[in-house]
């Protein structure tokens, strides 16, 4: 069996990666890899735009032709980047219940009282029952790489499959917090029904009694039910797109924001990175798009500077990623900036990423 030394030096980090390998072409095992990547291909309450749960394989797809000398990270592919598989059921569990989700969304916006349908309402239910198994699997799942001293970033989905992975690292950390870019604040409480929605995940991770605070970046749009969570909660602390952007056009440089961000946070953080925070340009094909957001640079920046921040990175998951029919830019940028975030990870948590290059 070739160790893996003898793979670093047998590989050819220049050339496009092994089409027979694991994510970014890399040819290590799970075993020999530091970072395992869990996807969670999964989509069952989407009101809007869909494709989240192929995210995965497109970003998968487009991971092979990904350099691997990162800038700021040129030694991380040594370390090992591994893909899990997800369990076949999930992903037929998710075009199954979506195919159930469908009516009750109809219903409702037709004004319908779900609870008076006793086959929709029985529906619903299942649903309910389907997405709280899942987080329940999933959960297990990252427990057993974490055992195994593996750094797991989840990998979505809608943004709805994190829950499980919070609730894992919540058996490993008492106190921790999430630093949250999106354009939506998902605070909703059991949107349309479904306790789990896609909508309601930063809701239910905030019941945590683990999850001290939530710092959001980037939200553009939101809800009074969700303003209400804000104001009651006193975990929340809200940095809406809009007023960063007033703040740096009257002076404020991203630096300054960026610090003042993470000053919010406690020790232990975990990263939840929906690919809608960026500017609609970078993911056209997204679920729920909206105007306005941050640059890839402004993103990759604010993460970087939390890996130097002097607090711990106890997780990340990068969700809503949807491939186009027509183009693989979505899963291009989803792949690159996930990339980026394995780097921060690795950096943050002692291993060797290099130094970054000068030029």
């Amino acid at each position: 069996m070739i160790s893996k030394e003898d793979k670093i030096k047998t590989f050819d980090p220049s050339q496009p990666g092994l089409a027979d390998a694991s994510v970014y072409g890399l040819p290590f095992t799970a075993e020999e890899s530091e970072i395992i990547i869990v996807p969670v291909p999964w989509e069952v309450t989407v009101s809007y735009g869909a494709g989240a749960s192929e995210g995965p394989d497109a970003i998968l797809d487009a991971s092979f032709q990904v350099d691997l000398l990162h800038q700021e990270f040129p030694e991380l592919w040594k370390l090992g980047i591994y893909m899990d598989e997800a369990p076949a059921h999930w992903a037929e569990n998710s075009a199954n219940y979506k195919a159930l989700a469908q009516p009750i969304i109809e219903a409702l916006e037709a004004g319908e009282d779900v609870n008076e349908n006793l086959t929709l309402k029985a529906d619903l239910d299942s649903i309910n029952a389907a997405s709280a198994k899942l987080n329940a699997e999933l959960k297990e799942r990252v427990l057993e790489w974490t055992a195994k001293g593996k750094k797991v970033i989840l990998l979505g989905g809608d943004h709805s499959t994190p829950l499980g992975y919070y609730q894992a690292l919540a058996t490993s950390y008492d106190n921790f917090g999430i630093l949250h870019f999106d354009a939506h604040m998902d605070l909703r409480q059991a949107y349309e029904g479904f306790t789990y929605s896609h909508a309601s995940i930063m809701y239910n991770a905030i019941q945590l009694p683990q999850i001290s605070k939530l710092v959001q970046i980037g939200i553009r749009d939101f809800c009074e039910q969700e303003v209400e969570v804000v104001q009651s909660s006193g975990k929340v602390k809200v940095y809406t797109d809009s007023d960063l952007k007033k703040a740096q056009f009257e002076g404020k440089t991203w630096q300054q924001q960026v610090d003042e961000i993470i000053a919010h946070l406690p020790e232990n953080v975990a990263v939840s990175f929906d690919i809608d925070a960026l500017y609609q340009w970078y993911c056209p094909n997204t679920g729920t798009p909206v105007p306005g957001g941050l640059s890839y640079e402004q993103a990759v920046y604010a993460l970087s500077r939390l890996a130097n921040s002097g607090k711990k990175i106890i997780g990340m998951d990068l969700v809503e990623v949807a491939p186009g029919e027509s183009d693989e830019w979505d899963g291009n940028v989803g792949a690159r900036l996930l990339f980026h975030m394995c780097g921060v990870f690795a950096k943050n948590n002692g291993l060797n990423v290099g130094s970054s290059i000068q030029f």
